[in-house]
């Protein structure tokens, strides 16, 4: 970042956090970037390896550095886009999320600020083929939002999907959601 981040985001780094070291990791980052005279690329996720972290702390004998439950992860997610958006001078940020809240929660911020939807360090983002329905009305809506799809070896691809999808299925239940609204417009439409 410190090389290519000078002038507009290029490099971006993912800030887990389901971690509980990752919001100050941010703010440090953040720190950093502005004495640097440089913008933070910032991918704000909540993270899928907590099973493996939670066994690896356990093994190797250190902290588990897991927060404790998912309200935590939740609070420490919405902390970090509002203070994404409160320094969106020197961050650009992107709101990497299936979770309509985290969504409906970054839009409101953007709106309490005064500031363009469409402003170059605001990006909504969510997988290919999950969250249509999020991706395509904050689109409409005139926000940011981009489509990800992984690529790489099936060994490796197919695992992350896999985490993704029950990441979304468990824990936000929007995969649930979405087939319900995706019913709901068959039905509408008479098919």
């Amino acid at each position: 970042m410190r090389r290519y981040n000078k002038n507009r985001p290029i490099v971006y780094n993912t800030f887990q956090m389901y971690r509980t070291d990752r919001l100050a990791f941010l703010k440090e980052s953040y720190s950093r970037a502005k004495s640097g005279a440089y913008i933070l690329g910032a991918k704000i996720v909540r993270g899928a390896y907590m099973d493996k972290e939670r066994a690896r702390a356990a093994e190797m004998g250190y902290p588990s550095p897991i927060q404790p439950d998912k309200l935590s992860t939740d609070a420490d997610y919405n902390t970090a886009m509002r203070f994404c958006i409160d320094h969106y001078e020197n961050i650009a940020f992107c709101n990497a999320s299936h979770n309509a809240t985290s969504n409906q929660l970054m839009s409101s911020y953007i709106h309490e600020k005064g500031l363009a939807k469409d402003h170059p360090h605001f990006m909504f983002c969510q997988l290919y083929g999950m969250s249509d329905n999020l991706t395509f009305n904050l689109a409409k809506a005139g926000f940011k939002v981009s489509k990800y799809m992984p690529y790489g070896p099936v060994r490796d691809v197919i695992p992350y999907l896999i985490r993704r999808t029950q990441e979304n299925a468990a824990v936000t239940g929007d995969l649930s959601r979405e087939y319900q609204m995706i019913l709901k417009e068959v039905k509408r439409r008479g098919l």
